[in-house]
C-alpha cells in the first residue's frame, strides 16, 4: 500500500484547532441542513452523487458559508483574506488544515482535506473528514489514483450505521474504520472505542473525524481487522464495514480485502464470535458468492460462530457481468485504454468461472452472542423497501427470539401479546367476491414486512390488545367460527410464532 500520492494530512496533536475549526463551522451554518439550504434540493443530491457542477453554480456569492463550501467540499481556492474572516486562517495553516496556494504571491488557500456535514442521529451537526475529491465515496473512479486512498461517507456506511443497536455499552469495536464514521455512531454510546485499520491514513483521518465532530478519542490501531485486538480483549458490540469486494486482486484498499472470494467476510463472521460478550452485537456488511451447486442461505450459515445467534438478510444479488462493471467503474477503469478494461474484465470473469460463482449476494450480517442451548441462525432474502434507521428493530428482533425460546406452546397461549404499531390488514380477492382469498397483515414501520394469514390468524392478530390471553382469544373465535377450540389451540401457536418472530406481535 502507498500514500505517496496523496496530500500530507492535517495535524492529530493540536485539538484546539479543531475546536476552534469546528466552532467556525457552526457559526457559519456549515452542516447539513445549512448545506440544503444554501444548494437546494437538486444540487445538494447531484452533490452526494459527485457531481459538482450545481454545487458550483449555488456558491457563487461571497457569504460564509459559500466559501466554505468551495473550500470544503470543492476543491476550489480561495482568497487568504476572505477565509481570514471566517475561520482561523494562521492556526489551519500552521496545523494543515489548509495550505498556500496561487503562486509566488500565495494569497490563496486550499483545503487538504475534504469536511463533509453530517448530520447525527440525534440532530448532531459532525463532520466527516476524507482525502480530497473523496467525500462521498468511491464514485467517479478517486480510487484509481492511489490505493491507499481514504473515502468519505457513502451508501455503505449510512447502511451500517443505520441498522447497528444503539444502547448504553462498555466497550465497542470498528473493524477497517476508514474515515471514522462508525467510530463516530459509536463514541456516543460506548465508554470505549477502539478502531482498527490496515491503512495507517485511515487511522489519522478517523481521529480527524471524532476531533472535529466533538467526540471523545478512540483507541486507533493499526493492522487487519482483528489483528490489533489482544487475546483476551473482548467487546459489547463490533461493527464492520469491511472491504468486502470479491476482485481478482487487491488494488485497492479501500474496497479489496486482498482475500480469495469471499473469504474475508466469512473469516471476519467466524472470529467475530470469541470477540464478543455474552449479549453483545456483531454487525457487518458483507458480499457473498452464489456458487453453483450451492445454497447461498447454507452457505451464510456455516458461517456463523457457535454460539451465536444470527440474523442475516441478502438485499441484492446481481450477476457476475454486473458484479465486475460495477466495481471496474468505481475504480475508474471504464476511462482508461479499452484494452486494459477488457482484460480487466476478463480476470473478473475468469475468477468467478473458476469458482463457479454464478453471482454474488449484498446484505447485512447481525450476530450476538447467546448461552442458548440452541440459537437461532436466520438467512433471508428482502430487497423490499425499509425504514432506516433499523437499529431498534434489530434489537427487537433478538428479544422477540428470546421470549419465544422461553416458552413452549402452552407458555405461548397463557400470553399476552400486541399487535405491533402501524401495522394494517389488505384483504385480496376478486372484485365483489363474497371472501377474500387471503389476508395479508402488512408494516409500515421497519423491516416493511408483509406476510400472509388465514381468517383466524387475521382475527387474532386484530384483537391483541395486551388484555386477554392468546389462549382466551382463541377460544372465544372458535366459539364464533363454530370450530373446536381444543383443535384451534392445537394448530395456532405456529401461526402466532411466526407473527411474534416477524414482528407483527410483542408480547405485552
Amino acid at each position: 500500500m502507498s500514500n505517496a500520492g496523496l496530500a500530507p494530512l492535517p495535524s492529530a496533536d493540536r485539538p484546539d484547532v479543531a475546536a476552534r475549526l469546528r466552532d467556525a463551522l457552526l457559526g457559519a451554518s456549515f452542516t447539513a441542513d445549512g448545506l440544503l439550504e444554501l444548494l437546494g434540493a437538486p444540487a445538494y443530491a447531484a452533490l452526494a452523487r459527485s457531481e459538482t457542477v450545481p454545487a458550483l453554480r449555488a456558491t457563487r456569492g461571497d457569504t460564509p458559508l459559500e466559501v466554505l463550501v468551495r473550500l470544503f467540499l470543492l476543491q476550489q481556492y480561495v482568497r487568504h483574506a476572505r477565509v481570514a474572516d471566517v475561520l482561523p486562517v494562521d492556526a489551519c495553516l500552521e496545523s494543515g488544515w489548509l495550505t498556500r496556494v496561487g503562486g509566488p504571491s500565495g494569497d490563496e488557500v486550499a483545503a487538504t482535506v475534504d469536511v463533509r456535514p453530517y448530520g447525527g442521529p440525534g440532530g448532531e451537526d459532525w463532520f466527516i473528514v476524507s482525502d480530497l475529491g473523496c467525500a462521498v465515496g468511491g464514485a467517479g473512479g478517486i480510487g484509481s489514483r492511489d490505493e491507499g486512498v481514504v473515502l468519505g461517507v457513502g451508501g455503505a456506511s449510512t447502511t451500517l450505521a443505520g441498522i447497528t443497536v444503539r444502547t448504553p455499552v462498555a466497550s465497542a469495536l470498528d473493524l477497517g474504520a476508514g474515515s471514522g464514521i462508525q467510530a463516530l455512531h459509536a463514541a456516543q454510546h460506548a465508554t470505549r472505542v477502539t478502531a482498527t485499520d490496515l491503512n495507517p491514513r485511515a487511522l489519522h483521518i478517523t481521529g480527524l473525524t471524532l476531533a472535529l465532530s466533538g467526540a471523545p478519542a478512540a483507541d486507533l490501531r493499526e493492522g487487519s481487522l482483528f489483528e490489533p485486538v489482544r487475546d483476551e480483549e473482548t467487546y459489547d458490540l463490533i461493527v464492520s464495514n469491511p472491504p468486502f469486494v470479491i476482485s481478482p486482486g487487491a488494488r485497492l484498499t479501500y474496497r479489496d480485502g486482498g482475500m480469495g472470494g469471499d473469504d474475508l467476510c466469512r473469516s471476519l463472521v467466524q472470529q467475530a464470535g470469541e470477540r464478543l460478550n455474552e449479549g453483545g452485537f456483531a454487525q457487518f456488511l458483507a458480499n457473498w458468492q452464489h456458487v453453483e451447486g450451492e445454497d447461498w442461505q447454507d452457505r451464510l450459515r456455516s458461517w456463523v460462530p457457535r454460539g451465536c445467534d444470527a440474523w442475516i438478510v441478502q438485499r441484492e444479488v446481481q450477476d457476475i457481468t454486473q458484479y465486475a462493471e460495477l466495481w471496474l467503474r468505481d475504480a475508474g477503469d471504464h476511462r482508461g485504454d479499452p484494452a486494459e478494461y477488457q482484460a480487466l474484465y476478463d480476470a473478473w470473469l475468469d475468477e468467478f468461472e473458476a469458482r463457479k460463482v454464478r453471482g454474488v449476494g449484498f446484505g447485512w450480517i447481525t450476530l450476538r452472542k447467546t448461552q442458548a442451548a440452541e440459537p437461532s441462525v436466520v438467512a433471508e432474502e428482502w430487497p423490499y423497501p425499509v425504514e432506516q434507521p433499523l437499529g431498534d428493530t434489530v434489537r427487537a428482533y433478538f428479544r422477540r427470539l428470546d421470549y419465544l425460546r422461553e416458552h413452549d406452546d402452552a407458555a405461548l397461549l397463557a400470553g399476552h401479546f400486541k399487535l405491533a404499531p402501524e401495522i394494517v390488514q389488505e384483504q385480496v380477492g376478486l372484485p365483489g367476491a363474497e371472501d377474500p382469498e387471503h389476508v395479508v397483515l402488512r408494516q409500515n414501520r421497519g423491516m416493511r414486512r408483509a406476510t400472509k394469514v388465514d381468517t383466524v390468524g387475521a382475527g387474532f392478530a386484530g384483537v391483541c390488545d395486551g388484555s386477554l390471553s392468546a389462549g382466551r382469544i382463541l377460544d372465544a373465535i372458535a366459539q364464533l367460527v363454530g370450530e373446536d377450540p381444543v383443535a384451534l389451540r392445537d394448530r395456532t401457536p405456529a401461526q402466532i410464532r411466526l407473527l411474534v418472530e416477524q414482528g407483527f406481535l410483542d408480547p405485552a
